[in-house]
């Protein structure tokens, strides 16, 4: 579902991303690590198209970022570390203009049902998004990728910021979304969350993927001690 090649990104001279390879299937849900500048979001950014790549290519459901941008836009959702949506309108306003954007329209049983299976309780879907806790908003955004049918979820720092409670019904939302088919590329600084949710993990350090796991095959704490001696 999602797969680079020798994917490079330069600003003058500096490296932001270096020569990257990566494949990511249907269900997978792929963590990158890494501290700040490691290249975790240059990645999600060219890969939404918000930025185009120096060197290399890469593909969303086969489809070229590059030479077919608008077709791949229609195939993914995104989910940044703070969730821009309309305050003025309810749960349920949001997600019926967000997903009518995408060309879906939907009843309004339809659209309650998206929000309960992204976990926001029901007594929220008809209140001010003004009012809503970044937990809430983050289930909002779920539910629109959930409504647009995503096969492809892409998240910048998606619990940073949330409560022990709200980040683990989110990496539960995450792990039923996988089950589903959806391919999920994360970039976090939270190691254990990671280590809990994904099904592989990449570690970055100053561009470069320096290597790569499979989730299964490493405890939580040789993960820490791994990223340490990595980054």
């Amino acid at each position: 579902m999602l797969t680079a090649k020798n994917l490079t990104k330069k600003y003058g001279n500096q490296i932001a991303l270096n020569a990257l390879n990566l494949t990511i299937k249907k269900g997978e849900i792929f963590a990158l690590l890494g501290q700040n500048g490691a290249g975790k979001t240059t990645t999600i950014n060219l890969f939404l198209g918000f930025i185009k790549p120096t060197s290399g290519e890469l593909k969303i459901n086969d489809i070229s970022v590059i030479q077919r941008p608008e077709e791949t836009k229609k195939h993914i959702a995104y989910i940044p570390e703070t969730v821009t949506l309309y305050t003025n309108l309810t749960g349920l306003e949001n997600l019926k203009f967000f997903s009518s954007l995408a060309g879906f329209k939907y009843s309004k049983d339809e659209l309650t049902f998206f929000l309960k299976k992204a976990g926001l309780q029901t007594t929220a879907h008809n209140q001010n998004l003004g009012g809503y806790s970044k937990g809430m908003r983050q289930k909002v955004g779920i539910a629109i990728a959930v409504a647009k049918q995503a096969k492809v979820l892409l998240l910048d720092e998606p619990t940073s910021g949330l409560d022990p409670k709200a980040s683990n019904e989110f990496s539960q939302i995450l792990k039923e979304l996988s089950a589903d088919g959806t391919a999920i590329l994360m970039a976090t600084h939270d190691i254990f969350r990671a280590r809990e949710v994904a099904t592989h993990i990449g570690i970055m350090k100053q561009g470069n993927l320096v290597t790569i796991i499979e989730v299964d095959k490493i405890s939580a704490n040789e993960l820490e001690e791994l990223y340490l001696q990595t980054v």
